[in-house]
């Protein structure tokens, strides 16, 4: 049973990267991007691979593998989050760190692609123990971080609370006079610790703002659509009461543990009061009914929000899909052979490296802040976010009509277009 468990944990991550290759050459060579320019984009940059020690609760030591892959910086400092799970390893943190180099580049920012992580499960160690990880993990990356270099923030069961544990740790690496100068070495930061007003609700508000833009686009009102949530942690929590306060309904909701289901709605507040008090679990949640795992994606809603992790939608579950939208919270959740099928199906997808790219843009305003010493309001952040995301919405949405092709092949055009741009004006070092 474990060897099955650990070779489909295998699959899925080497199908990340698949699909991260896959979904890149055809991009490529749809624009027939230079092939020199190619050769740079297909591979990363660094990649980094520490292996570090930590006292736990009893006295014993345990290592920790700890990664960080750097892509490609040619428009900026690299940057991207840190997710602790046991699916954590190089080839998932390449396939992730890809994705954000073009999740950046769509949106326009400053910045190149990097993921990284810990391989472990983090429902396993106390928080003195996740805080001892923490800081023994940024220890070991040292200098390969820095605020001008490459800024790490919060992704899968990493938070607020890990990144100032990751801010004070690296901050204390410096001088004294040289500390405040690297406020910016995170982005995420929990508002006293100098993080952004918004930065929690970016991503989550992000997707929302997107199938809001794709439904202005297509002439259809959300009120009353049914939409159903994979994941129910930051993203798919703000995801879900921006919509409800369209006047959507939440039918279903999966996360780790388990599936829940009622037609007639599920409030995504009180479900979040309950896991918060339930361990993290919507388990026995009183105003839903179980479910069977397998059964989600084939329920009958309007827009399914797959926002957990990486290659949930598959050729088997593909073709029971009953939603009309597909709105990509997560990183490559959608296999590209089932995407095939979708396509085929008239199902649309808003692709991951523009609807969850809220969360970079929040990230980019947050380190803006820190760098020239600004503080902004939660209006103005959420104002300019909109502004940012509805930009990117209608290049995609333009190139999609102008070139006759889906929305993720369009985003990635736009997105190589730029890098590629930025390769022949500045040329290649020597």
């Amino acid at each position: 049973m474990t060897t099955t468990l650990t070779s489909e944990k295998k699959q899925r991550k080497q199908g990340m990267l698949d699909n991260v290759m896959r979904q890149f050459n055809n991009a490529a060579d749809i624009i027939e991007l230079n092939k020199n320019i190619r050769k740079i984009l297909e591979v990363t940059n660094s990649e980094f691979i520490v292996h570090f020690p930590v006292r736990m609760d009893d006295g014993e030591v345990q290592i920790f593998t700890g990664y960080r892959v750097q892509h490609n910086n040619a428009l900026g400092p690299y940057k991207g989050g840190l997710r602790y799970h046991p699916t954590v390893d190089i080839d998932a943190a390449r396939a992730l760190a890809m994705w954000m180099t073009w999740k950046t580049s769509l949106a326009g920012l400053p910045y190149g692609g990097a993921k990284g992580g810990i391989q472990l499960d983090p429902t396993k160690y106390s928080q003195d123990e996740l805080q001892r990880i923490t800081r023994r993990f940024t220890y070991a990356l040292g200098d390969n971080i820095g605020p001008e270099l490459d800024i790490p923030a919060p992704d899968v069961n990493t938070n607020p609370q890990t990144m100032a544990w990751i801010l004070d740790t690296y901050m204390s690496t410096k001088s004294p006079n040289e500390r405040s100068k690297n406020l910016h070495v995170v982005t995420g930061k929990p508002i006293g610790a100098g993080g952004s007003e918004g930065r929690d609700r970016a991503t989550g508000y992000g997707v929302y703002l997107t199938i809001k833009f794709w439904a202005e686009h297509k002439k259809v009102e959300l009120k009353d659509k049914k939409f159903i949530v994979q994941g129910f942690g930051n993203v798919g929590y703000w995801a879900s009461y921006f919509l409800e306060k369209e006047g959507a309904i939440l039918t279903a909701v999966q996360d780790a543990y388990g599936s829940i289901y009622n037609d007639q709605g599920i409030s995504p507040e009180k479900l979040l009061e309950y896991t918060k008090a339930n361990k993290g679990s919507l388990l026995g949640f009183a105003d839903a009914t179980p479910m069977d795992n397998a059964d989600f994606f084939a329920l009958d809603c309007d827009i399914c929000i797959p926002a957990a992790l990486g290659n949930q939608i598959t050729v088997d579950n593909a073709t029971k899909i009953k939603a009309s939208l597909i709105a990509e919270g997560a990183n490559g959740p959608t296999d590209v052979k089932a995407e095939e099928i979708l396509l085929k199906r008239g199902i649309d997808i808003i692709p991951d490296i523009l609807c969850n790219s809220g969360g970079v843009i929040g990230s980019y305003f947050e380190w803006l802040q820190n760098r020239n010493g600004e503080i902004w309001q939660l209006d103005e952040v959420l104002e300019k976010l909109e502004k940012k995301m509805r930009e990117s919405f209608n290049k995609v949405a333009d190139k999609t009509k102008t070139n006759n092709m889906d929305m993720r092949t369009a985003a990635f055009v736009i997105a190589i277009e730029r890098l590629e741009e930025a390769y022949v004006q500045r040329g290649i070092f020597p």
